[in-house]
């Protein structure tokens, strides 16, 4: 299956050399291109790719307004199901400012822009089959932005009822920056049993990946910085 991509940036250079790179795998394709937020909702719009490469600071509309209004059209088909492209952030550097609204906005991941071939085409299948392509790195950020925000954004806790004692455990692990493996290790069970947990934490509090994830467990105050 054909991974259908659209690339919206306004550095032609950053368009023409990704496409480049992206066309000559044999399972990405890429179908179509904009130089800012509001051309490629157009674009995103009439083409429907799996994955959208969003620069953050463009012209005319920036990725993170575009990335908020992109997802907030694709948020449910009524079944529960999320429906619309996953969007993959093109950033400079990985301690970008933008870190924290990015991932609130929905983005399921970060690239920087001087990424290899591998690292580019690895990404796109990473956020095309659903996982979140999120660094430790970019965890520090978050966490960091956390503590000097201070209290919780949204300290209303009362989605979390519906998660059992062990779904909640997990998804305070995740949040603190432990990967599965790792938090398979410290629960003493086996991987897939974590990410079946994680699974369910997504579903019960109609999250989309590990990012928004992240962000939910610092906002609702069931992590904090420096715990």
């Amino acid at each position: 299956m054909t991974i259908k991509v659209v690339i919206v940036d306004d550095q032609g250079m950053v368009r023409t050399g990704f496409g480049v790179l992206l066309n000559a795998q044999p399972d990405i394709e890429v179908v179509g291109e904009a130089v800012n937020g509001e051309e490629g909702l157009r674009v995103v719009a009439e083409l429907a790719p799996d994955v959208v490469l969003m620069d953050v600071r463009m012209p005319v509309m920036d990725g993170l307004e575009a990335t908020r209004r992109l997802l907030a059209d694709a948020q449910g088909d009524g079944d529960g199901e999320r429906t619309g492209p996953k969007v993959l952030m093109l950033t400079t550097f990985d301690l970008d400012d933008y870190v924290y609204e990015a991932l609130r906005a929905g983005a399921s991941g970060f690239l920087l822009k001087d990424a290899s071939a591998t690292e580019l085409s690895d990404a796109v299948r990473v956020i095309a089959a659903g996982d979140a392509l999120l660094s430790p790195s970019i965890t520090r950020r978050l966490i960091a932005e956390f503590s000097r925000l201070g209290a919780p954004r949204a300290p209303s806790r009362k989605r979390m009822e519906e998660l059992t004692e062990r779904e909640t455990e997990v998804l305070t692990l995740v949040a603190r920056g432990l990967s599965n493996g790792e938090i398979a290790a410290e629960l003493v069970v086996a991987e897939q049993t974590v990410k079946t947990h994680f699974g369910r934490v997504l579903m019960k509090l109609g999250l989309r990946d590990r990012p928004q994830a992240i962000v939910f467990a610092y906002e609702t105050g069931l992590v904090r910085p420096r715990e």
